[in-house]
């Protein structure tokens, strides 16, 4: 085949319409693609952002706004496929192929899917909950189908696998408005223990966001080697633990020093034997 005959075959591909049929469909599926994409986005977030200004569920919003954005653009990927003229069917067994194998890759992602399914049908916690579980605690922001995301007190991000989560022990500080704040302080033998007992209650009783009932509990706990180990505990609403806990702790250790009562350090009796 000379110059010749290449260059008119190629000016009479160019120049068929069956070549551009294919490159405007090809241009149309692009523009739907993009137009369809970003058409399904902006509807998410306004379902999104209405339910939740009608106080619904942010845990499930979230999840089934997340899950149907995904859904619809696979739906109008395989359709811009069709369009095209490529056959669905083929591509369809293909994607269930891949998705069998897949499977058998990632057992693991499978265990967090189920898992990710039990932990919304359950609730264990839901979003902007306080929770502990796999070593880290946090504040949870988003729960995705195989992953849970939350944040700590210090801002860093930890995303924890949700089969782990769902088989593991939780520990969640937000489901109940009352929390319980559990101290204890320590006073020499020298020491008045009536004296100092009266001083924590008088520190719990004056103390605002502490709660009359439960009335604060103030008992001795330990002989210790080194001291008495005074038990306290108070309750206070969810909201102000850690604000409750470290007053107490300050306004206990001004009193002390006040009233001359002494937080031992650690002490060692030695007796040295002579022949």
């Amino acid at each position: 085949m000379n110059f010749e005959e290449l260059w008119n075959k190629i000016v009479s591909w160019v120049t068929s319409d069956a070549i551009w049929t294919t490159i405007a469909k090809v241009i149309i599926s692009i523009i739907i693609l993009f137009v369809s994409f970003k058409v399904i986005n902006v509807i998410s977030r306004k379902i999104e952002k209405r339910a939740t200004k009608k106080n619904a569920d942010k845990t499930i919003v979230k999840t089934l706004t997340y899950v149907l954005r995904l859904a619809l653009k696979i739906l109008i990927f395989i359709c811009i496929i069709g369009f095209l003229g490529i056959d669905t069917s083929g591509f369809t067994a293909l994607i269930a192929s891949l998705g069998v194998c897949v499977g058998l890759a990632v057992n693991g992602a499978l265990s967090n899917l189920a898992g990710g399914v039990m932990i919304i049908l359950t609730r264990p916690f839901r979003v902007d909950d306080y929770i502990e579980a796999q070593g880290h605690s946090g504040t949870v922001l988003e729960i995705k189908i195989t992953y849970t995301k939350i944040v700590t007190p210090d801002n860093k991000i930890i995303y924890i696998p949700n089969g782990s989560l769902s088989s593991g022990t939780v520990i969640n500080y937000s489901e109940k408005d009352l929390r319980r704040v559990d101290l204890t302080f320590s006073i020499g033998y020298a020491d008045d223990f009536e004296k100092a007992k009266s001083i924590i209650l008088d520190v719990c009783n004056n103390h605002e966001l502490i709660l009359k009932d439960p009335a604060p509990f103030v008992r001795m706990k330990e002989h210790g080697s080194s001291s008495i180990d005074i038990v306290t505990r108070v309750w206070t609403k969810n909201s102000d633990y850690w604000t409750v806990n470290f007053d107490l702790l300050e306004t206990v250790k001004k009193e002390f020093d006040a009233n001359n009562i002494e937080i031992p350090y650690n002490q060692v009796d030695v007796h040295i034997k002579q022949n």
